[in-house]
């Protein structure tokens, strides 16, 4: 007995959300959406009980990429999911599956399967937060109801709040995928961004873009003072955030050209003489989504490492570690990505690193990305049936040909070879750079410069699904074109 067989009665009882029978229509799609994001916000308002004290968040810096809410229901944000989806994707592209996703039985395996990892993933994940280090701290005592809870019984109850935000974070995700319009993952990644874009543009108090360009305007900071004191340093990153809104708008800009920019593969109908149409290959194919895994990945590192230096502590070569719990030296400080200016520019005086060990941090940070942008582009391509041959039966399938060629899957495969591979490696390792690099120079609101780079490229192609609805919702034939009926 094979695995598939052992497991099946198991993967096959797994909880799921019902799929539309038919054809949803658009506004009742929409009305799904805006409902999990009302949830999904909701959510994050929703302080965990029992919680005492600010306590540490272990995601840090990764939080606007993973989505949730630091001490909230949805502490683990979308973290299970993705750590889930790269450990699918590993074994899927060494074969070690064994799962056809074409055979409908063998999805019903698969999607089991991706959801047991979840609620693995989601418990691994709660427990080191509340039992372990003091990164989520509980309350010596609880009345609640009439009962008194000690110490052990409140980090259970976080515990168990954590566990079903994490879950239904899950089933969050699998009703905006089958009944909304995009994705669940892509939606809170946005709610998330746009949240945190929005506070540090306007917010009143301390921090904020228009706050601190007020208290220049208005003579409460005077520009000389700042350029004789600190250097044009201090007005461009901290009290003018110049570059942090360059940056961003440079991204805005660089993603919807990168978006445009495509090589259109012409198509004509096979049986409707007149009929043409154009498969595009994109520069970003793969679309920037790999890069929560190659994030995620790097979020999980840290996580590994501060789990140890909190309960066993480690060599001084392998991490060290400063109040705030993140690395300032050894083996986990070189893997910590660059977050923002303030972690590479060794020439402001501002940090304790030499350089030589500033510029390997960035070069293993760069290399990271940019490799590991192209290699998870790869496997997110062959998962997700966008590779040469799942896209030569889609065209086959749909009636379609390429003029001047035979009518024929391999035929239009190999045409297919020709440019997806290359176009898939290069988006990805672009990708990678243009995070690294925006990262560096910092954005508005401190929202990373993968997450500003992943809400942008994602609320592009929201857009452009939005408009693929409405045009099918106007001319009910084109659903069977695009195999939405």
């Amino acid at each position: 007995m094979g695995w598939k067989e052992a497991a099946e009665p198991v993967l096959t009882r797994m909880p799921a959300v019902r799929r539309p029978e038919g054809h949803v229509p658009f506004k009742r799609k929409l009305a799904w959406t805006a409902g999990i994001l009302m949830l999904y916000f909701f959510l994050t308002n929703i302080s965990l009980l029992g919680l005492s004290g600010q306590g540490t968040d272990l995601f840090g810096e990764f939080r606007a990429i993973l989505a949730g809410e630091f001490g909230s229901i949805l502490q683990v944000g979308i973290g299970p999911i993705v750590t889930a989806s790269i450990v699918l994707q590993l074994l899927g592209g060494a074969n070690l599956l064994g799962l056809d996703t074409d055979d409908p039985r063998d999805q019903v395996l698969y999607q089991g399967l991706q959801k047991l990892l979840v609620i693995i993933m989601t418990a691994l994940t709660a427990l080191p937060m509340v039992f372990a280090g003091g990164f989520l701290p509980a309350q010596t005592s609880l009345s609640l109801g009439g009962f008194t809870f000690d110490q052990t019984q409140v980090q259970i109850l976080m515990f168990a709040q954590i566990f079903v935000g994490g879950i239904l974070i899950l089933y969050m995700d699998e009703v905006v995928s089958k009944w909304g319009v995009g994705s669940g993952i892509g939606l809170f990644i946005i709610a998330g961004v746009s949240q945190r874009l929005v506070t540090g543009l306007i917010q009143p108090a301390e921090g904020g873009f228009f706050y601190d360009w007020y208290r220049i305007l208005t003579g409460q900071v005077e520009v000389g003072s700042i350029v004789a004191g600190d250097g044009l340093y201090t007005i461009l990153l901290q009290d003018g955030h110049i570059i942090a809104l360059l940056t961003t708008l440079l991204i805005f800009g660089i993603v919807v050209y990168a978006e445009s920019v495509r090589v259109e593969i012409p198509l004509s109908h096979a049986r409707v003489k007149g009929a043409r149409g154009r498969f595009p290959v994109k520069l970003i194919y793969a679309s920037v989504l790999p890069m929560i895994l190659v994030r995620a990945l790097q979020a999980n590192i840290q996580f590994m490492g501060q789990i140890i230096n909190s309960q066993w502590g480690m060599p001084a070569w392998l991490g060290t570690y400063n109040n705030q719990g993140q690395p300032v030296d050894g083996f986990f400080y070189y893997l910590a990505p660059i977050y923002s200016p303030s972690d590479w520019m060794w020439f402001t005086g501002e940090l304790s690193q030499e350089a030589w060990q500033v510029m390997i941090r960035v070069g293993i940070d760069m290399t990271f990305m940019v490799i590991g942008g192209a290699i998870f582009a790869i496997f997110w391509v062959e998962t997700t049936d966008m590779g040469p041959e799942a896209t030569a039966k889609q065209i086959q399938n749909s009636g379609m040909q390429i003029p001047g060629f035979r009518q024929n899957v391999g035929v239009i495969e190999k045409v297919m070879e020709r440019y997806i591979p290359q176009v898939t490696v290069i988006g990805g390792a672009l990708v990678g750079l243009l995070a690294v690099w925006a990262n560096m120079l910092g954005t508005i609101g401190a929202v990373s410069g993968t997450g500003l780079l992943l809400a942008v490229s994602i609320t592009y192609k929201l857009y452009e699904e939005i408009a693929e609805e409405q045009l099918m919702e106007m001319h009910p034939m084109m659903r069977q074109m695009f195999g939405k009926e």
